[in-house]
C-alpha cells in the first residue's frame, strides 16, 4: 500500500524522510519548504526536484494561495518534517487521514522550538523523539509514536541532535506514516499535567553563572552549543564556550584554573569545567580555547564574567 502526500520540512532530516517515502512507494505530490537562503538550495529541493517532484517555496504557508494549492493536490496526509514556517490549521485540515509532526522530545515535555537545548541545558535524564498528530496548539496534539534516546555525559546539542536524534526521528516519521497506512496508528492524548513549553534559546538564556555548581554550567554550555554559544564577559566582549567536560579543580567561581593543550579550566561554585573551543563574537570560527584566552591576554588566575 502508499499513501499520497504532501511533505512539508527542510534541511538534511526532511531530505531523508522524503528519501524514505519514495522507498516505500508513496505518491508524494509536492513537497514545501522555506525559501533558498545564502544562495545554496534546501537539501530537500534538492532532492524533491532530483526525484521529479514539485517543490513550493512560499515565504509563508498562511497565505490562500498556499491552502488552495495544498487542497488542489488532494492529499490524504500531511507529513512535517522539521518545519519552521508556521503551517496554519487551514492547511493542517485538508488531508483525508490527518496531518503528522516531528519534535525532538519526549512530549508533552519540551514543547517549542528549542528542545534539544533545554533537554540538556535543563539536566533531564533522557532525550526522545515524538510524532504526533497536529491540531491548533504547539506540540499539543494527540501522540502517534515516541522513542526515549539516551544523552551521553558530554553530548552537546549538535552531538545529541545529529548523532540520535536524526537518524530515530527520520526512522519514526516513516513507522508512523507505515501505521497510518496500515490504519492502525494509535492517538494518545498528552498529559497536560506533564507539559512543559520553553521559549527559543537565544543569548538571555545562554549568560554563564559561574557560582552554579560544574554541572549546571556544563550543562548550559553544551545545551547552548552550537546554537547561540554559551558566554561569559572578558571586558565588554562575549566570549562564546563550546565542548565543554566535567573537569577537576576547585577555586572562586570563574577563575581560569588551567590553560593547555585540551582547552581551558574554568571554577564553578562547585568543581570545574573544561571547554576545549571558544570564539569572540564578531570573530567566523570556533578556536582553540587556550588560544583564544591568551589572545585576550587571559591567564590562570584571570576571573571571567
Amino acid at each position: 500500500m502508499a499513501l499520497r502526500i504532501v511533505l512539508f520540512g527542510q534541511a538534511a532530516f526532511a531530505e531523508k524522510v522524503l528519501e524514505g517515502l519514495i522507498a516505500r512507494g508513496d505518491d508524494v505530490a509536492a513537497v514545501y519548504c522555506a525559501p533558498d537562503a545564502g544562495g545554496k538550495p534546501d537539501p530537500l529541493k534538492v532532492a524533491a526536484l532530483a526525484a521529479g517532484i514539485p517543490c513550493r517555496q512560499p515565504p509563508s504557508y498562511k497565505a490562500e494561495a498556499v491552502r488552495a494549492e495544498v487542497a488542489a493536490l488532494a492529499p490524504e496526509l500531511i507529513v512535517l518534517a522539521y518545519v519552521t514556517l508556521i503551517v496554519p490549521e487551514a492547511v493542517i485540515a485538508i488531508p483525508s487521514k490527518g496531518a503528522i509532526c516531528f519534535h525532538p522530545s519526549l512530549l508533552p515535555r519540551r514543547r517549542g522550538g528549542s528542545a534539544i537545548n533545554w533537554t540538556l541545558i535543563e539536566g533531564d535524564p533522557k532525550a526522545g523523539v515524538t510524532v504526533f498528530w497536529t491540531d491548533a496548539g504547539i506540540d499539543t496534539g494527540p501522540i502517534l509514536l515516541q522513542r526515549e534516546i539516551e544523552i551521553g555525559p558530554d553530548d552537546s546539542a549538535g552531538s545529541l541532535y545529529y548523532q540520535r536524534i536524526f537518524p530515530a526521528g527520520v526512522a519514526l516519521v516513516l513507522e508512523s506514516v507505515a501505521l497510518i497506512d496500515a490504519g492502525r496508528a494509535p492517538r494518545l492524548a498528552q498529559d497536560e499535567a506533564l507539559a512543559s513549553y520553553e521559549p527559543l534559546c537565544r543569548d538571555p538564556h545562554a549568560a554563564i553563572d559561574w557560582t552554579k555548581p560544574a554541572q549546571r554550567v556544563h550543562d548550559l554550555i553544551r545545551g547552548c552549543d552550537p546554537q547561540p554559544g554559551a558566554y561569559t564577559l572578558v571586558g565588554a566582549q562575549r566570549l562564546r564556550l563550546y565542548d565543554s567536560r566535567r573537569a577537576d579543580g576547585e577555586g572562586a567561581p570563574g577563575t581560569i584554573l588551567a590553560l593547555g593543550p585540551e582547552g581551558m579550566t574554568v571554577a564553578t561554585g562547585a568543581g570545574a569545567v573544561r571547554v576545549a573551543k571558544a570564539r569572540i563574537d564578531g570573530a567566523k570560527d570556533k578556536l582553540a580555547a587556550a588560544d583564544v584566552a591568551r589572545a585576550l591576554g587571559l591567564a590562570a588566575g584571570r576571573r571571567l564574567g
